[in-house]
């Protein structure tokens, strides 16, 4: 019968195998190293060099190619995006998609949107592949159809994540994903002092994904954080 060991008895801790220790002591550079495993072409590097000019965050290339990754494992057809920037995410989500996929995205800068287009060209995508949206997420997402979108990326104004989650519910067919993009807010989510809005509004955030009993949900710890879930 096996009991807790009493105050004689020794306890020697078990010690990691030698690669996991290896991985936890560098974690941090596992990381990185993961981060950069997908090189990024020219037009990533372009698209990505004009939103760093316009002053706007761009998903890293870890969490890129966890879009494409995601964006093929559902057969996209139809992508909604929120957040369109000048074209670094939405590239990534176009290389996952099907052939004759169309992605649907949405940002209320104009200009921005001007940058992703010449990107999607210059990546070899027809102008028929992305249909670009100018406006709110919010005023524009219910105009698009219900459970017409196998993939949903969110990567607008934190503070309104759970408003977009709501309309990506409505959105996605079933078996379809919901992807919010910067969930770990460069360390404040999980940060024990006090937070801003926009953080708490994450924690909230994550906490309905988890709790969701018509969602089955993972976080990534690519990039600043992918909170995935799929509709079921």
């Amino acid at each position: 019968m096996c009991g807790f060991p009493g105050p004689t008895d020794k306890v020697t801790p078990r010690q990691p195998r030698g690669q996991e220790r290896i991985i936890t002591a560098n974690r941090p550079t596992s990381w990185a190293f993961a981060d950069a495993f997908v090189a990024e072409d020219e037009t990533l590097r372009w698209a990505r060099a004009r939103a760093r000019e316009a002053g706007l965050r761009s998903v890293s290339p870890g969490a890129g190619a966890a879009l494409r990754l995601l964006a093929a494992t559902v057969d996209a057809k139809a992508v909604a995006e929120i957040g369109t920037g000048c074209g670094v995410s939405g590239i990534h989500l176009l290389h996952g998609m099907r052939p004759d996929g169309v992605l649907t995205t949405v940002d209320p800068e104009p200009e921005h949107q001007q940058f992703a287009r010449q990107a999607f060209r210059a990546a070899g995508f027809a102008s028929n592949r992305a249909r670009i949206i100018p406006g709110r997420a919010l005023d524009v997402l219910p105009r698009l159809a219900d459970t017409g979108y196998d993939l949903v990326f969110c990567d607008g104004d934190r503070n309104e994540f759970l408003d977009y989650l709501a309309e990506s519910l409505r959105l996605l067919r079933p078996g379809g994903l919901v992807v919010f993009e910067g969930v770990f807010a460069h360390g404040r989510t999980v940060d024990s002092g006090p937070q801003p809005t926009e953080v708490l509004r994450l924690r909230e955030l994550l906490r309905t994904v988890r709790e969701s009993q018509d969602l089955v949900p993972s976080l990534l710890p690519v990039g600043d954080g992918l909170l995935c879930a799929l509709k079921r």
